[in-house]
C-alpha cells in the first residue's frame, strides 16, 4: 500500500468501526427497552437507567429505608429492576400475608445468584438458597425431622440451652464490671446450641478454630449484601476479574473446609446404628439412599445444608440478644420491671425454665419488642415465583426475583401504635396479658418460614431472662449514647459496636 493511501485506509477502517460500535449501541439498547417491557397489570414502580436499572436508587447499607420510600410513593407492590433482573418488593403485613402464606407455592422458589453459584459446586444447594422442588422438600423434611430427634422441643435441649447460659454468666462475670463488647461472647453462647446439635459438641469461647469460623460466617453475612455482592449478582461476569468481590469467594471457601474437616472427623467414628448428631444422622441416611437414583444426600449437599443450620441458628438469635441487651441499656425502667417478674416466678436461685413464660407476660413483651424494634432480617431472603401467578391484583410472571420487606409490616402504621419506639405494650391487652398481632412475623411466613423459628424462640427465651436474672446492665460511664439507627446491615441488621458494664445481682 502507497503511503498517499493510507489516510483513506485509515478513515475507512475508523468509518466501520464507527458503524459497529452504533449498531451494537443501538442493538443494545433495544434489547435492554425488550427486557423491561413487562405485561399488563405488572406492578408500578420507578424508571431504571438502562443497563444498571434502579441500583443506584436503592442504599444497599439500609434497603429496608428505600423500599420503605418506595412503599409510600407506589403502594404495597413495587416493581424495580437490577440490571435485567425483574424484581418484586411486598410491602405490608396484607401483600406479604397473601403472597407468603396463601399462595405459598406460587413463592416458594429461590432465584440463583452469581455469588453462590460456584460455592453450590462445592457444597451443593442446601437448605436456605436450594430451588424449590423434590430436592428442597425432601431435604427439609429430613432437617426438621433430625432437629426434633436431637431435642428442638424437648427438655434435653432445653437443659443444654440453660447449662450453656451458666457459661455465658461465667464469661460476663470475669469482666468484673468493667466495660466490654458482648458481641463475640454472646455469639458464641448461641452457636454452641447449633454446634451441639449439628457437631455433637461445643466449643470453648477462646477456641481460636471456632472463633476464626465465627469471624468468616459474621463477615460474610455482611459481604454477601454489600455493594459488590449486588454487582456480581447483576453482572456476574466481573467475578473473573481481581477486586474486593474475591473476598466473598475467599471466605466461603474457608467456611466449607471447617465443615469438611468436621465431616471427616464424624467419618472416622460414625456407627450407623447410634448416630450422635445431625452429620451422623445425615450419613446414615446418606448410606440408605446411595442405591436411589437422584437422591438428595450427597456430601456436597450436607456441607450445604451444615452451613445454611449453622449461620441460621447463630446470627439472627446472637443479634436479637444484642439488640436485647441495648434497649434494656437504653431503658432502664423496663429492665428493672423484667428484673421484678423474673424474681417474682423464677427467683435468684433457680434457672430459668420453658414453662416459666407463661407466666411472665412482660418478659416475653420485651422480647418479641426486641425483635420487631431490632428489625433483625428487614428484608428476609429473596424468593422467586414458581409459576405465574398474582398478587394484590397484579400479574406476577414466572421467575420473577421477590422481595418480602419484612421491615414493613413491623413498622406498619395501621398495626403498631407506636412503631418507632420501643414499646413493649404492643405485645399487652389491657389486662397486661400477652398478645401477638398477626403482622408479626420476623421469621417470615409460608412454606420458607425460617427452620429454626421454635429453637430460636426457646434461645432467646432462656438466654434472656438468665442474663438478666444474674445481672443489672448498663452503659459505661462518660460512653455516649448508642443510637437504634446505629446498626450494619448484612443478611441480618446488627446494632453498631457498643460496650456495657454489669453489676451482679
Amino acid at each position: 500500500m502507497e503511503l498517499s493511501a493510507f489516510p483513506g485506509f485509515l478513515s475507512m477502517i475508523c468509518d466501520r468501526f464507527t458503524v459497529l460500535a452504533t449498531f451494537f449501541i443501538v442493538f443494545a439498547l433495544v434489547f435492554d427497552t425488550m427486557k423491561r417491557r413487562k405485561g399488563q397489570s405488572y406492578p408500578p414502580g420507578p424508571w431504571g437507567l438502562p443497563f444498571i436499572g434502579n441500583m443506584l436508587q436503592v442504599d444497599l447499607n439500609n434497603p429496608h429505608l428505600s423500599f420503605a420510600k418506595l412503599w409510600k410513593k407506589y403502594g404495597d407492590v413495587v416493581s424495580v429492576q437490577f440490571g435485567w433482573d425483574n424484581t418484586v418488593i411486598l410491602n405490608g403485613y396484607e401483600a406479604l400475608n397473601e403472597a407468603l402464606v396463601k399462595k405459598s407455592e406460587d413463592f416458594a422458589d429461590r432465584p440463583r445468584l452469581a455469588i453462590y453459584e460456584d460455592l453450590s459446586k462445592h457444597m451443593g444447594d442446601g437448605i436456605v438458597f436450594a430451588k424449590y422442588g423434590p430436592w428442597w422438600k425432601e431435604q427439609r423434611r429430613f432437617s426438621l425431622s433430625t432437629l426434633r430427634n436431637f431435642g428442638l422441643g424437648k427438655k434435653s435441649l432445653e437443659m443444654r440451652i440453660v447449662e450453656e447460659a451458666g457459661f455465658l454468666t461465667k464469661e460476663f462475670e470475669k469482666t468484673k464490671g468493667l466495660p466490654f463488647d458482648p458481641h463475640f461472647i454472646v455469639m458464641c453462647a448461641v452457636s454452641n446450641i447449633i454446634c451441639s446439635i449439628v457437631f455433637g459438641e461445643r466449643f470453648e469461647y477462646q477456641d481460636k478454630s471456632f472463633l476464626g469460623f465465627l469471624e468468616i460466617t459474621e463477615e460474610s453475612f455482611e459481604l454477601e449484601t454489600g455493594v459488590w455482592a449486588e454487582l456480581l449478582n447483576t453482572f456476574p461476569f466481573i467475578r473473573h476479574f481481581p477486586g474486593p468481590h474475591n473476598k466473598i469467594f475467599e471466605n466461603q471457601y474457608k467456611a466449607v473446609e471447617f465443615v469438611r474437616e468436621k465431616v471427616m472427623e464424624h467419618k472416622k467414628q460414625w456407627d450407623p446404628n447410634e448416630p450422635r448428631d445431625f452429620i451422623d444422622a445425615f450419613l446414615t441416611e446418606q448410606e440408605k439412599m446411595k442405591h436411589v437414583p437422584q437422591s438428595s444426600f450427597q456430601e456436597a449437599n450436607l456441607l450445604g445444608t451444615v452451613l445454611d443450620l449453622f449461620a441460621a441458628g447463630t446470627e439472627t438469635t446472637s443479634t436479637t440478644l444484642l439488640w436485647g441487651l441495648l434497649f434494656m441499656m437504653q431503658h432502664p425502667d423496663m429492665q428493672s420491671k423484667v428484673q421484678e417478674e423474673i424474681d417474682r416466678v423464677i427467683g435468684k436461685e433457680r434457672m430459668p425454665r420453658v414453662e416459666d413464660r407463661e407466666e411472665m407476660p412482660y418478659t416475653n413483651a420485651v422480647i418479641h419488642e426486641t425483635q420487631r424494634a431490632g428489625n433483625i432480617a428487614p428484608i428476609s431472603v429473596p424468593h422467586q415465583t414458581y409459576r405465574d401467578t398474582e398478587v394484590m391484583g397484579y400479574n406476577i410472571p414466572k421467575g420473577t426475583t421477590i422481595i418480602p420487606n419484612l421491615s414493613s409490616a413491623l413498622f406498619d402504621e395501621n398495626v403498631w401504635s407506636t412503631p418507632h419506639q420501643f414499646n413493649p405494650g404492643h405485645f399487652l391487652n389491657s389486662e397486661g396479658g400477652f398478645v401477638k398481632p398477626e403482622a408479626f412475623i420476623p421469621f417470615s411466613a409460608g412454606r420458607r418460614v425460617c427452620m429454626g423459628e421454635q429453637l430460636a424462640k426457646t434461645e432467646l427465651f432462656l438466654f434472656f431472662t438468665s442474663m438478666l436474672q444474674q445481672f443489672t446492665f448498663h452503659l459505661p460511664e462518660n460512653e455516649p449514647r448508642p443510637s437504634y439507627a446505629e446498626s450494619k446491615f448484612g443478611i441480618s441488621r446488627v446494632p453498631g459496636p457498643y460496650q456495657l458494664c454489669i453489676k451482679l445481682r
